[in-house]
């Protein structure tokens, strides 16, 4: 029987994956977020390939008597899934229940400073930023916004005093005119930045994350996944207040 006080329970709902890393690191963050906030009740639920899914989440947390629950979308862009998938879901769940979604993880500087985090970690210092370029590498979507806001993303990046940073996408659904990771690593390289480094936007290892590091053959530095970073751990619990509570929701996230 659960004890924890009357907050919403936070139901994370992650896309799935074949590729068995992909839920082992969702569970990783989920074990970090729940370390952060252990006066918060967090399930996990995924669309797709694995389990539970967050349909049968839902179910059981109806049968058990809860009644508010914020579902997150475990996604760094509101592409398709955000607008479409987990509203789906949220639609046939049980009647009781009163359920908010979160936004999506980014954009946030929270997490910019977790990619260059990760950067540092794969060998950069902070005394090679002004001489490298940076691959933004994110897995791709077809969605007009998640697009422009990962362009952004890389603009503002590029401000922070990298040599230049340049957007890519590892899907073969994105538009065309998008550059693959290798054809932006090579960019860059053309441009003069002294290193080439790559760094994925993308929350857990699987298909197209197996796809940037391919295209990163040619670069200098290839950083993680942003996976169960604390960063990302504190962007989804502001995510998570700023729906259950909107007038106090966490500012800077």
């Amino acid at each position: 029987m659960h004890t924890l006080s009357k907050k919403p329970v936070l139901l994370v709902i992650a896309h799935g994956s074949r590729d068995p890393r992909h839920a082992a690191t969702v569970h990783a963050l989920v074990r970090r977020v729940r370390s952060l906030r252990p006066d918060v009740r967090v399930e996990t639920g995924f669309l797709d390939f694995n389990i539970p899914s967050a349909q049968g989440v839902l179910e059981s947390l109806a049968a058990e008597g809860v009644r508010d629950v914020v579902a997150l979308p475990l996604l760094l862009t509101r592409a398709f899934h955000a607008k479409a998938d987990i509203p789906a879901v949220l639609r046939d769940a049980p009647p009781q229940l009163r359920i908010r979604q979160a936004e999506v993880l980014g954009p946030s500087p929270v997490l910019l400073a977790a990619l260059e985090r990760r950067l540092y970690e794969a060998g950069l210092t902070p005394a090679d930023k002004s001489s490298t370029g940076v691959v933004l590498a994110s897995a791709g979507s077809t969605d007009p916004e998640a697009i422009a806001v990962i362009a952004e993303i890389a603009r503002e990046w590029r401000h922070t005093g990298w040599c230049a940073v340049r957007p890519a996408f590892a899907s073969a659904g994105s538009p065309a005119g998008f550059p693959r990771t290798e054809d932006a690593v090579r960019e860059l390289r053309a441009l003069g930045c002294a290193k080439i480094a790559v760094a994925p936007y993308v929350l857990a290892p699987g298909f197209l994350p197996d796809r940037i590091a391919r295209g990163a053959a040619e670069a200098d530095v290839l950083a993680d996944v942003l996976g169960p970073a604390p960063e990302v751990a504190r962007v989804l619990l502001a995510r998570y207040e700023a729906a259950r509570m909107p007038a106090l929701a966490a500012v800077g996230a």
